[in-house]
């Protein structure tokens, strides 16, 4: 079998002895590369293809990692992983004990700062730049961000500052026109102008002080070296637009950028997807919300839906498709998308803002401040809450319940499976006059027949599953599956009463002291963060009214959790259901000894 030039590089010095005549081909074996191991292995596909002769021009140009590369979100490096020591260990990519799917510091001193979500990248690059002014290092900085992330306002403040500065930074925008879904805004149509030659206004960036070039193509490999080199010899904050194809050198991929954005397993030659027979399953959640919004919406007129970039992951865009006037995509930019809903609700509309669990975290001061403080009824539909998989520490959506309990006139709900899931938006869409959280996980639940007729759930009310005698397990969300099959395990289950409580906030009292009344140990569990969430509250509950009964809690540890698949983390959090088996069990040793 014939050596290929990718079998003899290892980190970027091996790349910069390359002719530059040889590059177009390692550009080709990248691609392939990639392509081979995502197809069985999957993971994210059209963004690293798109940027293959970008990453190869940056590192046989530059000299990394003295020179500080930052990519921002991430999902475009996995050729920058194989050229910087990761080639042997590419196919551990996002498996448990594997290598991350984004950059990560600690993962390799290549990965000069630790990314997964947007618009981060500028920030940091000019944090970096900064630094190497102050200590008199000649170093270079140069941050790769997509159309989609820099309309994010903290890009937006990143320009600003770095403006004003006289800091070594390279801005690269890579303009391929779509995000995970297409790109969207005023901004978009104004870089499709640029593209076109079309925009006679002021140059945006130039304006904001930056040595602006291009637009060049993205995948002209000498191009982009010629263009490197010169911004190397310029001073201050330059910015440098590249066009590229999502996708680029697998046809299906630049056809369909959505769906190949993180295709699954695929055909290595073909590019043919693997496609899953989906008869007889139960629907993912976020279809049941998808198409329950739009069930409602159609009778009611007052239902709005918005979602920050991600109308096919959050399936907002059945509504969207339906009744489009009245869905709104606002781009990468969860900040404004629940300012916007709050905006909507004072005046009388209902405003239903799906937005990733983990996502969430960055819009937390509108949350508090511009909802919660004013008590204004948005339903916030959390998307993906609970350990989420191979996206691992930067995407588990493990803290929403802990950090929306401590706010006031928050309502904090968890369906334990897709009937709930449609009750509870029913519910809320009738009137409601408080802001609402409902989270629900990525994936499938249960439920075959779940287009049940709608019934109202009772705000802060929890369910009895199980009546038991000496240990009640309060469970909160989907993970009620885990410990209802737990319990079909234990060998003694008549002494074990299940409860699905529903509510994280306010919760059932009235439930709880009859709990507390009558059973020797409780048993708490949740997919979330265990200090501050569900069990805190349980906790308190016992300490302000004096219930002495031992309490274990079940949940995530204060660490954050690394990739792997959900099976395999539930396994390590002990949240599968043989680890809390064993919890029954050794509770009720310990009851029986006591």
């Amino acid at each position: 079998m014939n050596k290929t030039l990718l079998d003899h590089i290892n980190l970027p010095k091996d790349l910069r002895q390359l002719k530059q005549a040889d590059l177009p081909q390692l550009a080709q074996e990248l691609r392939n590369y990639i392509i081979n191991i995502v197809a069985t292995k999957e993971g994210h596909l059209g963004a690293s293809l798109g940027v293959i002769e970008l990453t190869i021009a940056l590192h046989y140009v530059f000299n990394t990692p003295n020179d500080k590369l930052i990519w921002d979100v991430g999902h475009q490096a996995y050729g920058h992983k194989l050229l910087t020591g990761r080639k042997e260990v590419f196919e551990t990519n996002r498996q448990l004990n594997g290598i991350s799917g984004f950059p990560k510091r600690s993962e390799s001193e290549y990965d000069t700062f630790g990314v997964g979500h947007s618009s981060t990248s500028i920030s940091a690059t000019l944090g970096m730049a900064i630094a190497s002014q102050l200590n008199g290092e000649d170093k270079h900085h140069i941050a790769v961000i997509g159309d989609a992330s820099i309309a994010s306002g903290m890009a937006f403040e990143g320009l600003n500052h770095a403006g004003v500065t006289d800091a070594n930074l390279l801005v690269i925008l890579n303009d391929n026109a779509i995000g995970i879904d297409p790109s969207v805004g005023a901004l978009k149509q104004y870089l499709t102008n640029v593209k076109k030659g079309t925009e006679k206004q002021d140059n945006i960036f130039e304006a904001l002080n930056f040595n602006y070039s291009g637009p060049i193509d993205g995948h002209d490999i000498p191009l982009l070296i010629s263009e490197l080199r010169r911004l190397k010899t310029i001073k201050g904050a330059k910015f440098l637009h590249i066009i590229t194809t999502k996708g680029k050198g697998l046809k299906q991929a630049e056809l369909d950028q959505v769906k190949y954005h993180a295709p699954g397993k695929f055909d290595a030659n073909t590019g043919e997807l693997i496609v899953k027979s989906n008869a007889n399953q139960p629907p993912k959640f976020q279809d049941v919300f998808g198409e329950t919004i739009v069930e409602l919406a159609l009778k009611n007129d007052k239902i709005v839906g918005i979602t920050p970039a991600m109308p096919t992951g959050s399936s907002l865009k059945y509504m969207m498709d339906t009744i489009p006037n009245r869905a709104f995509d606002v781009g990468i930019a969860e900040q404004h998308a629940v300012t916007l809903a709050a905006g909507m609700a004072t005046q009388g509309l209902i405003p239903f803002c799906n937005i990733y669990s983990t996502f969430l975290q960055r819009a937390y001061d509108q949350v508090i401040h511009d909802v919660a403080l004013q008590n204004l009824p948005v339903i916030f539909c959390l998307d993906r809450a609970g350990l989420v998989g191979e996206d691992g520490a930067t995407h588990h959506g493990v803290f929403d319940l802990a950090y929306l309990n401590c706010i006031p006139n928050m309502v904090i709900f968890a369906p334990s499976n897709a009937i709930a899931l449609r009750n509870i938006m029913y519910t809320v869409q009738l009137g409601i006059d408080f802001p609402i959280a409902i989270r629900y996980p990525r994936g499938r639940g249960r439920l075959l027949n779940w287009k049940k007729p709608f019934e109202t759930i009772e705000i802060g009310k929890g369910n009895c599953i199980k009546s038991g005698n000496d240990i009640a397990i309060l469970s909160i969300g989907t993970i009620l599956k885990n410990v209802e099959d737990a319990i079909a395990l234990t060998e003694t289950n008549e002494s074990i009463g299940c409860y699905d409580m529903q509510f994280v906030k306010p919760l059932d009292e009235n439930l709880l002291h009859r709990i507390f009344t009558k059973y020797k140990a409780i048993i708490t569990i949740e997919d979330g963060a265990i200090i501050g969430g569900f069990a805190s509250s349980i906790l308190a509950f016992a300490n302000t009214h004096q219930y002495k009964q031992r309490i274990v809690t079940l949940g995530i540890k204060d660490q954050f959790i690394e990739h792997g698949s959900v099976s395999q983390l539930q396994k390590l959090q002990q949240l599968d259901t043989l680890s809390v088996k064993k919890a029954i069990e050794e509770l009720l040793l310990f009851i029986n000894n006591n």
